[in-house]
């Protein structure tokens, strides 16, 4: 078993990833234009707990969003509670709901008490009625371990098909979720999170180690959930180590700006106070393509193959160069606390290139 999780975990930051996050598109629940059709859910907090409602029929076709949440890992929590802080603030102008697939109803319903409770969520947190799989109406793609369907008029104005949810989701989220109440001055993740830290205190004992009740802090995978004789038993085995690792990752990224690491030291301040130089890329693909960059476990052929690509999908586009140059910026400005040696190394001879080849500022 030791062995097998050696190789797995491995896997996991070898091939699979780079696979699933291959695909072009990833499809969840109803797109952009789309009608949002009623369901039912448990409430599990609040006045109405243990009370049957409908969502979307209760919404009156006023902004909704709804966050599916498919397994309950560390890696959604710090898109979760952001999403669910921005809510709250925005609660006479925005309902936001926060529904959980179980296969089971009754050790989900129990298990989404504790959870709800410890998290201290202010939406509305109910528990899907049609099992794992949620509303059959709605086409959620048990792939992704969360799904946001934001609508009004009950028809969906966006739609954010999440596998490994991060705090790098947030601000398009956010941005949707404005755009659909009136928001013109939305706060930035960094408030929002700041915001959710100073009411809660940090967080609760099940967030402390890692939303898993079930397991002990720090503890492996548990691998006799999963049927390791099959590819598909193999594929959520590395999902799920995935998801531990970038909920870590995802945790310390949101820190590292103002905090630090302490296995690191302090993030470099940014040059003459304010904001960090550089920004991270709107674009999805880049934002992706970023991400599995700075892996701290990549190896040289990785980071070229990746570079490669990167290239491929921005010639040509100013506006992606453009985003490339301000994420490069972003991530070298850390120094070693993104990525390998070497990924530094080829990162800084891109941003150089790209600043070379750009036009001058306008006089």
């Amino acid at each position: 078993m030791k062995s097998l999780f050696t190789i797995l975990l491995l896997t996991a930051f070898t091939g699979v990833p780079q696979n699933a996050e291959a695909a072009d598109a990833i499809f969840s629940g109803p797109q952009p234009g789309e009608k949002t059709t009623p369901f039912k859910v448990l409430e599990v907090s609040g006045a109405n707990a243990g009370k049957e409602r409908d969502p979307v029929t209760e919404s009156a076709g006023g902004p909704t969003a709804i966050v599916f949440v498919h397994n309950v890992e560390r890696s959604l929590l710090p898109l979760l509670r952001v999403v669910d802080e921005y809510g709250a603030g925005r609660r006479e102008a925005l309902k936001t709901e926060v529904v959980f697939l179980f296969g089971d109803r009754v050790a989900g319903e129990e298990r989404l008490k504790a959870v709800a409770g410890s998290l201290k969520l202010q939406s509305r947190v109910g528990l899907s009625l049609d099992g794992a799989e949620g509303p059959g109406n709605f086409g959620l793609n048990k792939e992704c371990m969360m799904t946001i369907v934001v609508a009004k008029d009950n028809k969906v104005t966006a739609n954010f098909a999440l596998v490994q949810p991060g705090i790098a989701d947030a601000p398009k989220v956010i941005e949707a979720l404005a755009k659909v109440s009136g928001d013109t001055a939305p706060p930035t993740v960094e408030q929002l999170s700041e915001r959710q830290t100073a009411r809660t205190g940090g967080g609760g004992r099940m967030e402390r180690e890692g939303m898993r009740p079930e397991r002990g802090r720090g503890q492996p995978v548990d691998f006799t959930k999963f049927d390791l004789n099959t590819e598909a038993g193999l594929r959520d085995a590395v999902r799920g180590l995935m998801a531990e690792v970038q909920g870590l990752r995802g945790e310390l990224a949101a820190l590292r700006g103002q905090r630090g690491t302490p296995e690191r030291g302090p993030a470099p301040p940014p040059p003459g106070g304010g904001d960090f130089p550089g920004a991270v890329p709107d674009d999805a693909k880049l934002n992706q393509l970023l991400r599995q960059f700075i892996r701290p476990t990549n190896d040289d052929a990785t980071v070229d193959k990746l570079m490669t690509e990167i290239e491929a999908y921005i010639k040509d586009n100013a506006g992606l160069t453009r985003q490339a140059m301000n994420g490069w910026t972003r991530v070298l400005h850390f120094g070693d606390h993104y990525g390998t040696p070497y990924s530094r190394k080829v990162g800084q001879a891109f941003l150089d290139k790209l600043k070379a080849a750009a036009p001058p500022p306008p006089k």
